[in-house]
């Protein structure tokens, strides 16, 4: 876990940056974080040769070693950042683009991870840097899903049809837990732990998906109950939190997904749990807590995969694999978004305009990067996987977070996107 030195540091420097930002740049909170905490990295990496040493750059990978950001997102963060944005989530709206939602969050991540594993494999060879194919696989799972935790802050800042804001929440949000299943699937035949099986996979998926989501609404509904025979705010945030947080520890005790339960309970407390619950003073207070609990992870989180620049050694061979990873990964969003929607909605007149801001808006972020910091040390590919996933999230993140203002208005125009039902 981080230590308070650090987290005092990320939270200073997080503030310093949101400031000058705010007087003067006009970004987007998260992206401009990213790109402070890059330009500082991309600084103390020019520093160091004139020190001739490798002192700015030893102690931040000392300091980020200690913070251990894959067990930090993957064991903590992840289960508070997931509950905040399923809180978010209309059901009703929710229920009516389900179909598309599940298709995009379990065939189109299988999709996208086979899909970018076969390319980025072909990539390697190109580039003179073999990685085994199930290694490309593993690279696969960890960037098929998008990420819910940059969604949420790109969906803050751009007006969409509801549906379609929907359609892109949701799949964030389950996608994870696919891809989760996916990489630990892969992992497991990659380090020789398991044989590759279709039948393994499918078992591993039910267990992980449909037992999180069981979870998710047991936890839910008790918690529910709850509230239900409570009216005071403060105890009720204290419910939600234990709901969070016991939801996603009871989940890894059970060896079921807990990000697809946690965002189960936190859609049952957000549409139910708010509606029929809670007094108008509570649904204000939690929703206030739970947004500046966001707020804070975010920052942190941003800026932690800002400064992991520093803990990766880059090659010739593996940065020019990685650039031609960014085209790759979105021609391979483009198939599997096309593939997994275009039956359902073929006679939309709308389709063109939804398929691209689903493709251009289908961000990677910390999930993707903590993923990869967690493979095992000694594995001989791990630089090679790492640049390539930096490569696709910063890209993902600071591009397309940034102009896909503009592919929305170029399809739908400011006007007809916020007043669209």
């Amino acid at each position: 876990m981080p230590s308070f030195g650090l987290v005092s540091l990320l939270l200073c420097l997080a503030a310093t940056f949101g400031f000058l930002n705010h007087r003067y740049f006009r970004l987007p909170g998260p992206i401009a974080l990213l790109l402070a905490a890059l330009t500082v990295s991309l600084a103390a990496m020019a520093v160091d040769p004139l020190l001739g040493a490798d002192t700015v750059r030893d102690w931040t990978r000392e300091e980020l070693g200690h913070a251990n950001l894959s067990r930090v997102l993957l064991d903590g963060a992840l289960a508070f950042l997931l509950f905040a944005g399923a809180l978010h989530v209309d059901f009703e709206t929710l229920r009516t683009r389900l179909a598309t939602i599940l298709a995009l969050a379990t065939v189109g991540t299988l999709l996208s991870a086979m899909l970018f594993a076969a390319g980025i494999w072909g990539v390697f060879r190109l580039t003179g840097y073999p990685v085994p194919f199930i290694w490309c696989v593993v690279l696969g799972a960890i960037l098929g899903p998008t990420d819910p935790i940059a969604i949420a802050g790109l969906l803050q800042r751009v007006s969409l049809p509801r549906t379609l804001e929907t359609v892109i929440a949701g799949e964030s949000l389950l996608n994870d837990g696919v891809g989760v299943v996916i990489f630990l699937g892969a992992l497991e035949v990659a380090t020789g732990s398991a044989h590759a099986s279709s039948l393994h996979f499918l078992a591993l998926f039910v267990l992980q998906a449909g037992g999180g989501a069981a979870l998710g609404l047991a936890t839910g509904g008790i918690a529910y109950a709850a509230m239900r025979w409570v009216d005071e705010y403060r105890v009720e945030l204290m419910i939600s939190l234990a709901l969070a947080t016991g939801t996603f520890s009871l989940a890894e005790q059970l060896g079921v997904s807990g990000p697809i339960a946690v965002v189960v309970a936190g859609t049952v407390i957000g549409n139910a749990g708010m509606r029929y619950a809670m007094s108008e003073t509570t649904r204000t207070n939690l929703a206030t807590f739970w947004s500046l609990v966001d707020e804070v992870l975010n920052s942190l989180l941003f800026m932690m995969i800002g400064f992991e620049i520093l803990s990766i050694n880059f090659h010739l061979a593996t940065l020019l694999a990685a650039l031609l990873a960014i085209p790759l990964s979105l021609l391979v969003r483009l198939v599997a978004v096309v593939l997994t929607t275009y039956p359902q909605h073929r006679h939309n007149p709308k389709i063109a305009g939804a398929v691209a801001v689903l493709v251009w808006g289908g961000l990677r972020g910390g999930i993707s990067v903590a993923m990869a910091l967690s493979l095992p040390p000694d594995v001989a590919p791990r630089e090679a996987l790492l640049t390539v996933c930096y490569a696709v999230v910063v890209f993902t993140i600071v591009v397309q977070g940034l102009s896909i203002k503009r592919v929305i208005r170029s399809f739908y125009g400011a006007r007809e996107a916020a007043s669209a039902p």
